[in-house]
């Protein structure tokens, strides 16, 4: 069975266009994973990725994922309660071109429909910017959150590409 998904590329290319949401209290915390820890992208990618369809990776072996958490142009982050996980995102930066590609970004089944997406996206974009390159992107579908795509525009995102697939 062939069902049809609409992708969306969106970018930001100043910081100035951010619309940034406020920390929802100090409990909450966003740290690089610091030294790196392919379990926890592996364990954010399958537990967030069930929902959304996140398959490419399911067939990693060990090696593969720790060489590319190892990679110097991979930065991946935690975002907790206190201790309890909460989400992360995965920042990929093309410095060839100048760019940040949010790669993988969700929070965890448990703490969505929070608000807690709307300041997750604003860190990921200000750590972005923080390498001094000229555009953040990403691209989201229609398998992903049902307030994804609105997240996106409402932080200052723009479409730039629409595609349609049929997976």
């Amino acid at each position: 069975m062939t069902e049809e998904v609409k992708r969306n590329y969106l970018e930001i290319n100043s910081l100035k266009d951010l619309k940034e949401a406020n920390k929802p209290s100090e409990d909450y915390s966003l740290s690089l994973i610091n030294p790196i820890n392919f379990q926890l992208n592996k364990f954010f990618y399958k537990n967030i990725g069930k929902n959304h369809k996140w398959v490419d990776r399911l067939n990693w072996s060990e090696e593969k994922w720790i060489n590319y958490v190892s990679n110097e142009s991979v930065r991946s982050y935690v975002f907790k309660f206190n201790d309890d996980l909460v989400g992360f995102f995965e920042l990929i930066f093309h410095t060839e071109k100048n760019e940040t590609e949010i790669a993988y970004f969700g929070i965890l089944q448990e703490y969505q429909n929070k608000k807690l997406g709307s300041y997750l996206l604003s860190e990921a974009i200000k750590k972005s910017f923080e390498k001094k390159i000229s555009r953040v992107w990403v691209h989201t579908c229609s398998l992903d959150h049902k307030y994804a795509l609105r997240n996106y525009i409402s932080r200052g995102m723009k479409i730039f590409k629409t595609e349609i697939l049929n997976i």
